[in-house]
């Protein structure tokens, strides 16, 4: 049985697609999910989130990189082999995480060249190709992983267009700001062409039983993050630019959801809207944890310290949110 994979997705930067990977994979494994985090971003920024320097640093220390997602597609890279074996690293207590490397971006070429090679039905594009897919469901059999999240950069290149041919599912992080609405207006597109171009691809392929990606990449809906509360609504700023998402994000992604009466509050489409967590986020990053699990000892007193158990509530809600949209199974607490 394969994982299911799950991509957070955004071809403009700061809408909070790291965060909410790693944010949501910790709150999965707390739900007795287990979850594999990919960090298919040649920034490593998921990878950073989770590891100490000296730790990440002794990952590409390596020579042949053989415990990062580079090492893995290396072979295939230098024309030496096929895909290397996937290394999985158990975070204690919680997720699983393949572990990113700034020198995935060597891949990119070679990804690029592979991609109208598929067309023609040869089987080393296509071994190209699969290669993200087979490495994210080879690391989840390892381990028993029911669902893999994935982090990508913020653009249309060739990795992410393989990796995203990857997903079964894409939930799409907006923030409320004109940028975010301008980017739907490449990225749905974008995505809907890509996901033609690969069934094209599946439709020639020389072998039927080629371990390859569907390609579904079915939308689940936006998320709208990052945006300032008062009295538990945003602040007028961001609700101009929030009031938008609905009719932006209908004419950018077609969907069989009903369209909304009035708002994003009602839009079938609006996974949930996140609101900033402001100061909880630096104490996060430097006690290296979700926010959801600071403690007192790491500066989480007082009104912190409601901050988390509201972060808490949010985060379990979108994660139950998204698996209602998947199909996947919360074990019973």
């Amino acid at each position: 049985m394969t994982a299911r994979v799950l991509a957070f997705f955004n071809k403009k930067t700061g809408v909070g697609k790291t965060s909410l990977a790693y944010h949501l994979a910790w709150m999965y494994s707390d739900l007795g999910v287990c979850v594999l985090a990919a960090d298919l971003d040649p920034q490593a920024n998921l990878s950073a989130a989770f590891l100490d320097d000296e730790t990440i640093e002794e990952f590409w220390r390596e020579d042949a990189h053989p415990r990062t997602v580079y090492g893995c597609v290396r072979p295939l890279q230098e024309r030496t082999g096929d895909l290397g074996e996937p290394y999985v690293h158990s975070i204690e207590e919680g997720p699983h995480l393949l572990v990113g490397n700034m020198s995935l971006s060597l891949f990119e070429d070679l990804l690029s060249d592979q991609w109208p090679r598929a067309s023609d039905s040869e089987v080393g594009a296509f071994r190209v190709l699969s290669a993200f897919w087979r490495m994210m469901q080879q690391g989840a059999e390892k381990v028993g992983a029911e669902l893999v999240v994935m982090d990508l950069g913020p653009n249309l290149g060739a990795i992410n267009r393989t990796a995203l041919i990857s997903a079964d599912y894409i939930a799409v992080p907006l923030g409320p700001d004109l940028f975010s609405i301008r980017g739907l207006q490449t990225l749905g597109p974008t995505l809907q062409q890509w996901r033609v171009l690969w069934k094209r691809r599946l439709d020639v392929r020389p072998n039927a039983s080629l371990d390859i990606p569907r390609g579904t990449m079915e939308p689940i809906g936006y998320l709208v993050l990052q945006h300032w509360e008062w009295m538990g609504r945003p602040v007028g700023a961001y609700h101009k630019w929030i009031a938008r998402i609905p009719r932006a994000y209908r004419e950018a992604v077609p969907s069989d959801l009903p369209d909304p009466e009035s708002g994003v509050g009602n839009d079938p489409a609006c996974i949930l809207l996140l609101k900033h967590y402001r100061s909880l986020i630096p104490m996060a990053q430097e006690a290296r944890k979700p926010i959801f699990h600071l403690k007192a000892a790491d500066g989480a007193i007082g009104s912190h310290f409601q901050a988390v158990l509201s972060a808490r509530k949010d985060f379990e809600l979108l994660a139950r949110a998204i698996a209602g949209r998947i199909g996947l199974t919360i074990p019973d607490q």
